[in-house]
């Protein structure tokens, strides 16, 4: 057999595609995988932080050979909207996707992590819970599933990303009955605003050994990486994905809601990717933060971190420099609208209420599904707590400051300490400009933001009103601080063109003297005007005045969601379950409403139905 010999040009191109291949390859082996380790609905009750009651020895033993984070923030308390904060590398309140289940659209062109990483070469795999707040739930991944694997990628030589979701510890988990304690309840350690009970004390309890059980899993996937003969070549992350499921933990923006742990090991083959401060076993510092998270992936690959995330990488060739604080926020939990924004310096909390009015813990028909909650709310009602107990059943001070070293449980405000001004002024103007750099979009109802936005992604939308955040936000601010507007500023704000200020100053007449006659005038021209939420925010504010009955009925027919859409038919039915005290007439007129929404974002048509079945009782 003859053979042809190709001529020098088809020579060349056939070393330099060997060669390219070659690299490719050379690259793949050179580049590290990475694997994250999460638990749901748990904060950094661990062995490795101190916590003297659990019992965690396979995480403890990661610890032992990794860099333990003593503050990071999952940005926010509650599922869905901390893992879009995750996966997008921005605060969920940058997209509009803040309020739990919201379903926002996503610009064209915005990227998510694992698509990055798809790109630059990477398997992604997530096993297996998404719980994004987006319209659509891909992510991007290569596999999302519960049989999703390292070990499916087609070749093995792919470096891989991939995530393990551990479930166990989950909240839904701490209430579940029968269940055999292994943990000692009377030994179990309360925070100073739970009561002490024993339904509490099985609850701490039971979470604990779930987190023990937990633990065990992680040390399963930990095995499966070394049995592979992948722990040499793989940098691991172990984190778990927001507060504790206990009440005021999960769902508030308080440090005990927002501080999970972080544990990252590197190992030695690609220690230069490590951060600076980085000593197996030791422990940083640093203030990290979900939104770090996926730009940290995306480094560690050696790709330089998209332009619209937020994030700073914490380790890489892309790593960032150190961040002075961490911020959180509350937006509408489950079928309760609440808007709330914190930041930490690592040891000092910041809160800004928007909604001072409102008690912290309102009813959320899951949440008070734990014994916990139930118990906590009757001894309230019955005027059985004490002071640090029976806060959180309130009405709220516009804003707080907590100091951790004196007080980890954030139950001792500060705000009003004069020796704390100074403080105070800086880590309030922080969380202002924080929400104007990154174009918060909780400075609009959930409602109007949708109503403004016509069915574009919410994003998009913002970043055309770039000069007006600002004064969105010094709106808001001075409108909802007693101390910050005059009755005559709110009602000459709300006549502004714009809706957003309206809105803000309306909720500011709101909270302001309800003899007022020229207040309450004000809050009656409101309440015709063309933006629901404003309308719905000046019937709020006529609860307590000589318009009352017209408040409630206007607010009865802004609850029909065939009417007026799902989101300005929850503002409403808000309004009417907590501030109206109905009476046997109105509460029959409320039964009688539509309860079927009509396409709603994911998970989020249950809401209605159930605030309709509260306001009734």
């Amino acid at each position: 057999m003859l053979f042809c010999l190709p001529d020098v040009a088809s020579r060349n191109m056939i070393i330099f595609a060997l060669t390219a291949s070659l690299c490719l390859q050379a690259s793949a082996q050179d580049r590290p995988n990475i694997l994250w380790v999460t638990s749901e609905d748990n904060g950094p009750q661990l062995g490795c932080y101190g916590d003297q009651y659990a019992d965690t020895p396979n995480i403890d033993a990661l610890a032992s050979k990794s860099l333990l984070y003593r503050m990071c923030w999952s940005n926010a308390p509650v599922c869905a909207p901390a893992r879009t904060t995750l996966i997008s590398g921005m605060y969920a309140t940058s997209l509009g996707g803040h309020n739990m289940r919201s379903g926002v659209q996503l610009p064209a062109k915005l990227k998510l992590y694992p698509e990055v990483l798809r790109e630059a070469g990477y398997y992604c795999t997530n096993n297996s819970k998404k719980d994004y707040n987006f319209a659509a739930e891909d992510g991007g991944w290569n596999e999302s599933s519960r049989k999703a694997h390292w070990r499916n990628r087609p070749d093995p030589n792919t470096p891989f990303f991939a995530i393990f979701n551990f479930t166990v510890s989950h909240e839904s988990k701490i209430r579940t009955r029968p269940h055999q304690l292994v943990h000692d309840p009377a030994k179990a350690p309360l925070p100073a605003y739970h009561p002490d009970t024993p339904e509490v004390r099985q609850d701490w309890a039971q979470y604990y050994d779930k987190m023990t059980e937990m633990d065990r899993q992680v040390g399963e996937i930990l095995n499966q990486l070394q049995q592979d003969g992948l722990a040499d070549s793989t940098i691991v992350f172990y984190y778990g994905d927001h507060g504790s499921g206990m009440p005021r933990s999960k769902r508030w923006p308080f440090n005990s809601g927002l501080q999970v742990p972080l544990l990252l090991h590197v190992p030695e083959k690609f220690r230069d990717l490590a951060p600076s401060d980085y000593r197996a076993g030791s422990e940083t510092d640093r203030l990290a933060a979900f939104v770090d998270l996926g730009p940290t992936a995306i480094s560690l690959a050696g790709v330089k971190p998209p332009t619209n995330m937020q994030g700073s990488p914490l380790a890489g060739p892309y790593a960032g420099n150190s961040k002075q604080f961490l911020f959180g926020f509350r937006g509408r939990m489950d079928e309760r609208i609440d808007m709330v924004r914190s930041c930490t310096d690592g040891r000092y909390v910041y809160m800004r209420h928007f909604y001072p009015d409102r008690p912290y813990l309102k009813h959320v028909e899951y949440m008070f599904q734990t014994p916990s909650t139930r118990v906590w709310k009757q001894l309230f009602d019955q005027g059985s707590l004490n002071e640090a107990q029976a806060k959180f059943w309130q009405p709220k001070p516009v804003e707080e400051l907590f100091d951790l070293h004196s007080d980890p449980d954030e139950v001792n405000n500060l705000a009003g300490q004069a020796e704390q001004a100074e403080r105070l002024a800086v880590m309030r103007e922080a969380v202002k400009q924080w929400m104007v750099k990154t174009r918060d979009l909780g400075l609009l109802p959930e409602a109007e933001m949708h109503r403004l936005c016509g069915g574009n992604p919410p994003r998009s939308q913002a970043l055309k009103k770039t000069k007006f955040v600002q004064r969105l936000a010094d709106t808001a601010f001075a409108a909802m601080d007693p101390n910050g507007a005059t009755i005559q500023q709110l009602i000459e704000w709300t006549g502004d063109p714009d809706s957003g200020i309206r809105f803000w100053a309306v909720r500011g007449l709101a909270i302001r003297d309800s003899k007022s006659q020229q207040r309450n005038s004000a809050l009656r021209n409101s309440m015709d005007d063309k933006s629901p939420s404003v309308a719905i925010a000046a019937c709020d504010g006529l609860l307590d005045s000589a318009w009352r009955t017209e408040a409630v009925e206007q607010l009865i027919r802004t609850a029909d969601v065939e009417k007026s859409g799902n989101f300005a038919a929850i503002a409403a039915l808000n309004v009417l379950d907590m501030n109206a005290n109905l009476n046997a007439a109105e509460k029959a007129a409320i039964a009688k409403l539509p309860q079927k929404v009509t396409n709603p974002p994911a998970r989020m048509g249950g809401y209605v139905p159930k605030l309709i079945n509260h306001a009734t009782q």
